[in-house]
């Protein structure tokens, strides 16, 4: 069997597809394309530094976390929803994966340990707020289908995000910044899942 990897994420977020992933050894993840035969497989390797979002029900489900005891979705830096951890500085992209919604990032607050507490019914911004730097009462602005922001990490910090347009659709995630941050556990698929807005994983992740 042929296997042809692909060092463009946008090849990826084109398809907006979340296949299989694993680890890419320049520190991405890779995901399996659609096959064209079965004599090839095409693997696209996605770029570091990268938050995907779109809703739990249009495929990254969600997660119900037992360190933060909330559950998250919406948001990943691998395949699926999961809690988010990069290093402060990180020039971070916020990619759209859907393919029909608009989404934003914002911070809905900043807390100093779990639990995740989200609020009922935030008012969160539609309009681009914080100068393109990720710390209180930052906001990407509408982010279009398959389209992208950056943003830098300028401050160490646990941040609880959402989407001001489907913050009630269950897309709320936590996003902690610092020198040892690492993402965590991802949703599991769940073959009857994902109706309405939040389709969550089997379980608890961690």
């Amino acid at each position: 069997m042929n296997r042809i990897t692909i060092g463009m994420a946008a090849v990826l977020f084109g398809l907006g597809v979340a296949g299989c992933a694993e680890r890419a050894p320049q520190g991405g993840t890779s995901v399996v394309l659609p096959s064209i035969n079965r004599d090839l497989v095409i693997v696209a390797v996605l770029p570091k530094d990268t938050i995907g979002e779109k809703l739990p029900s249009e495929g990254l489900w969600s997660i119900k976390s037992v360190k933060w005891k909330a559950e998250l979705g919406g948001f990943t830096q691998e395949t699926y929803s999961q809690a988010l951890g990069f290093p402060t500085n990180t020039k971070l992209t916020i990619h759209n994966l859907s393919t029909k919604y608009t989404h934003t990032l914002d911070v809905v607050k900043v807390i100093s340990a779990p639990p995740a507490d989200f609020p009922k019914g935030p008012k969160l911004s539609i309009k681009a707020e914080g100068d393109g730097k990720l710390e209180a009462g930052y906001a990407s602005g509408p982010i279009k289908p398959g389209k992208s922001v950056t943003v830098t990490l300028v401050k160490a910090g646990t941040y609880l995000i959402g989407c001001a347009y489907h913050y009630d659709l269950g897309m709320h995630d936590v996003l902690v910044v610092g020198a040892r941050a690492t993402p965590g556990p991802q949703a599991t698929p769940t073959p009857h899942g994902g109706g309405g807005g939040g389709g969550s994983g089997s379980g608890w992740g961690g």
